[in-house]
């Protein structure tokens, strides 16, 4: 297994400092590591699994992370649709395991490769190589219009603080994102960090499927960054009425909330938010 953090030597400039003959000073310095991880799936049987998507990560949640894409994607329904899901040796020395190999369920379809629809993914980019917005417009099994969720905005305000309190590796870097799993009562069920966002997610996703929790009607998705759409279309594929960030959402994801008929909360900070689809969900209370 690789590991999430590394150090590495750096020249420190403090310009305030310079007057003082203290401007520069060589300290170590801890980074986030960004590796690629290579998701192989297909049938049982020797050679039957083809690589499908690279994606950079941070190590660390790999089956998760692997599992949760399978399902955003659409490619998968369910843990039932996967018999065995194992990292593997890849190519490089000394080996880092970068390789998920998930063979799936008798009966489950694999998935067509096709190279005009790769599935490389950077740390920034969830959909990035697909060719088309069809191919990227995946409809959930789960409708999450019904759902009678409600939050206090006085409780959702509180959320990024203990989503931060439990960010371990971004004390370490101040260079991964965060996304946390949390009950109506504001309670923190999972986090997972990442470089990019599209992981953290994946990896949250894919640890409720292996636990069976899906569809996750009821429960609320914060991120610590911005709201693109393939976060809110990862969110409703596992069947979440909420998603809440940090920053900004896009045209795409407020228009995909909608549709979904999911709630859409950005710029969570302090004691203010936007609140850009379905409102119905967060109530204020009034001043007696």
């Amino acid at each position: 297994m690789g590991r999430a953090t590394d150090r590495r030597g750096v020249l420190r400039i403090d310009l305030d400092a310079a007057a003082d003959g203290r401007g520069s000073v060589r300290r170590p310095d801890n980074l986030a590591v960004e590796e690629p991880l290579e998701i192989r799936v297909g049938a049982a049987g020797p050679g039957r699994r083809r690589p499908l998507a690279v994606t950079m990560r941070t190590p660390g949640d790999d089956l998760d992370l692997a599992i949760g894409f399978l399902l955003t994607e659409g490619l998968i329904r369910s843990t039932d649709d996967v018999r065995t899901a194992q990292l593997c040796a890849g190519a490089e020395t000394p080996n880092t395991y970068n390789v998920v190999d998930v063979v799936l369920a008798p009966g489950v379809p694999e998935p067509t490769t096709d190279p005009s629809r790769n599935f490389y993914t950077t740390s920034s980019c969830g959909v990035c190589g697909k060719a088309s917005i069809d191919a990227v417009r995946t409809r959930s099994l789960f409708p999450v219009a019904a759902d009678p969720l409600t939050v206090p905005a006085a409780l959702l305000a509180e959320l990024p603080d203990r989503l931060r309190a439990g960010q371990r590796g971004f004390d370490r870097t101040g260079g991964l994102h965060a996304a946390g799993l949390f009950t109506p009562d504001g309670e923190l069920v999972a986090l997972r960090e990442d470089v990019g966002r599209h992981n953290a997610v994946d990896k949250v996703i894919g640890w409720a499927v292996r636990e069976r929790r899906l569809p996750l009607a009821g429960h609320l998705l914060l991120v610590s960054g911005r709201a693109s759409f393939e976060l809110t279309q990862k969110a409703w594929m596992a069947g979440l009425p909420l998603l809440a960030a940090v920053s900004a959402p896009s045209t795409l994801a407020a228009e995909l909330a909608d549709e979904a008929g999911m709630t859409l909360v950005g710029f969570l900070r302090g004691r203010t938010m936007n609140v850009y689809a379905g409102p119905h969900r967060i109530t204020v209370e009034q001043p007696a």
